[in-house]
């Protein structure tokens, strides 16, 4: 019987000093408990997402340093954890030192072995060949089998010698590799442990799958398998990722027997006997991850984990009275003191007195600090100021005079609302504002930059508007447990309000048509082979059924919204070239967003600023649709 600690820290990127000395300590409590092995997570010293600084010498040999010190504390207990590996004799494919992603195995206060990941994602958000070299290229280059290159590691514990098969994160996802890390390590068995350390960011449903997945691997080699995952906050820039643990324990009948409880640092414990693959233990049932309880989980773990890293501790929040303003409010107020709050009303003409009472009733629900600032005089200030001065050309002295259009007049009010007025509110009352843009609206660039596009950070931008709905009744009916989001604002007509053409009191809102746009947007930019125009016109042809089916939106939807081809086309050509153009524009400038889906915006969907282009299939396709006179 082995008595293991699964250590699932919270890993912060870039402080390898303060990641060691947490694993000392849970390793000195794990020996007081008698652990046999204690196991943690990849890249548990460093961090995972780090951008360039693994590019720092300097960085590498403090990792490295810190390394030692684990393996020093490895006296009575095995000890393998995640570490980056470095070959100063060596250089990778641009010219730098060469690193591996590594798992290390220590015991008796010395190295006992590293095993390189051998195979590494380099899709979504992850950047693996950018910086190390896997176990895949190294076979190649050494012109060795790669499956002989795939050991298990040996080690005595209890007077008894075990064999264990370990494995780094995406090494467990390899159905679509041509190498099976794991079936390689079985051949070279057998095994006695499966050991994937991992540092994998939360997707919602994600772990539905890779129980699915990590389970047969279990059950197919007779091996339980042991995942143990990190807690925390990691970034790439302008995508920030939560992670949340939900390390798992499969006998090898593929059962799961024990879990740790998502988003959540802890030292759990598992009596583990070996000869029956944990088939002794019971299974347990674990939660369902693609619930509106799992999302919210996430942003919110997120959030807190994003105002705690960063040092922030008030936020002013800018609100409308519409739902991504309301929720945006709910959803701080569940972090931080709504003392620390400060939600801004800013009404111009064109603000009905409904949205006025919502905002004001939103802050009374709430218990945030509340304070209304019309925008009125002011935009009229900026627009007097643009027509009445005079432009110049100073070679000929000819003078001209620009004019404000009514779009432009929407802009000037959004740019006033955020850069003006939330800047220096936040600025005085010292915090920071939020972005409160939905995912619907940066698709397609349904906000203005330097306006509503701007603030700290996007807690809203990876959910889609019916997603925002959701979280409005959850936040209502299980956070707070009584209405703090006014339900005359679910109801309301989503609208920008920023012209007498979006009056709410009369129904005139946004352009968008959630209830399908949600779900056309989606395919654009979440399908794993995504879908262009081509795709949707193709469904479409073979009748909206199918597309409604392909879409995953409300049965009928399309028949009802569209009378025909020419208006189907001409509202999916709409959207395309604002997501493909301006739309992109935009999302290269807005602020970090904070993903939760199988796709965020930002690093996660790289993207560059190119032509609006429609295949020649999808000309042919539309013009049997429309055929020409």
């Amino acid at each position: 019987m082995l008595r293991i600690a699964l250590g699932q820290m919270e890993v912060i990127p870039g402080r390898p000093d303060l990641n060691t000395a947490k694993m000392l300590t849970m390793i000195n409590a794990a020996c007081n408990h008698q652990a046999d092995i204690i196991i943690f997570p990849e890249m548990a010293i460093p961090g995972y997402l780090l951008g360039d600084t693994w590019e720092q010498q300097a960085y590498l040999r403090d990792c490295e340093a810190f390394g030692r010190q684990i393996i020093a504390a490895a006296g009575n207990i095995c000890v393998i954890f995640g570490n980056v590996a470095v070959q100063w004799d060596r250089h990778g494919d641009d010219g730098r030192v060469r690193k591996h992603n590594a798992c290390f195995v220590a015991h008796n206060s010395r190295l006992i072995a590293t095993r390189i990941k051998t195979l590494h994602p380099n899709y979504r958000e992850f950047d693996d060949t950018r910086h190390f070299v896997s176990l895949r290229k190294l076979a190649f280059e050494e012109k060795q089998d790669i499956e002989t290159l795939l050991t298990p590691v040996k080690i005595s514990l209890q007077g008894r010698e075990y064999t264990l098969g370990c494995i780094i994160c995406e090494d467990g996802w390899n159905d679509d590799y041509s190498t099976d890390p794991i079936a390689a390590l079985h051949a070279n068995g057998p095994l006695d442990l499966l050991i994937n350390i991992s540092s994998s960011p939360f997707t919602l449903g994600k772990n539905n799958k890779r129980n699915r997945v990590f389970s047969r691997q279990a059950r197919e080699t007779g091996t339980p398998l042991l995942y143990v995952n990190n807690t925390g906050l990691q970034n790439n820039g302008k995508t920030v990722y939560t992670f949340d643990g939900f390390s798992t324990v499969y006998s090898s009948s593929g059962q799961i027997i024990t879990y740790c409880q998502p988003f959540t640092e802890t030292l759990a414990y598992l009596e583990l006997d070996v000869d029956t693959g944990g088939r002794h233990r019971p299974p347990v049932e674990v939660p369902n991850d693609f619930t509106i309880s799992s999302l919210y989980q996430a942003i919110h773990y997120g959030v807190k984990q994003f105002l705690q890293s960063v040092g922030i501790t008030k936020v002013v929040i800018g609100v409308s009275g519409g739902i991504d303003s309301a929720v945006a409010a709910a959803l701080y107020a569940s972090i931080i003191s709504p003392d620390n709050i400060l939600l801004v009303n800013m009404p111009s003409k064109f603000n009905s007195q409904t949205t006025r009472d919502l905002a004001e009733q939103l802050s009374r629900n709430l218990g945030c600090l509340y304070t209304v600032m019309p925008i009125g005089q002011a935009v009229e200030h900026t627009a007097a100021q643009i027509t009445g001065t005079p432009v110049t050309n100073l070679g000929s002295g000819e003078q001209s005079h620009l004019s404000v259009s009514p779009f432009v007049l929407e802009n000037i009010q959004a740019r006033d609302r955020s850069a003006r007025l939330l800047g220096g509110i936040a600025a005085a009352f010292g915090g920071v504002f939020t972005c409160n843009a939905n995912k619907s609206e940066l698709t397609v660039g349904y906000s203005t930059l330097y306006g509503d596009q701007a603030g700290f950070l996007a807690a809203l931008a990876d959910l889609w508007k019916h997603q925002v709905y959701q979280l409005a009744d959850y936040l209502n009916t299980q956070i707070f447990n009584r209405e703090v989001i006014p339900q005359a604002a679910i109801e309301l007509v989503p609208s920008a309000e920023l012209s007498w053409e979006q009056s709410v009191d009369e129904g005139k809102g946004d352009p968008i048509i959630y209830p399908y746009h949600d779900f056309l947007f989606r395919a654009f930019m979440e399908f794993w082979n995504r879908a262009t125009p081509e795709d949707i016109v193709l469904w479409y042809s073979q009748g909206p059924a199918v597309l409604e089916q392909k879409l995953g939106c409300e049965p009928g939807l399309v028949s009802r919204l569209f009378p025909g081809p020419r208006e189907f086309i001409e509202d999916l050509e709409r959207w395309w070239r604002l997501y493909t153009g301006m739309g992109v524009a935009k999302r290269i400038q807005a602020p970090p967003v904070l993903a939760v889906s199988r796709r965020a915006y930002g690093f996660d969907h790289r993207e560059a600023q190119n032509n609006v282009y429609f295949t020649q299939e999808y000309q042919r396709l539309k013009n049997q649709l429309l055929p020409v006179p």
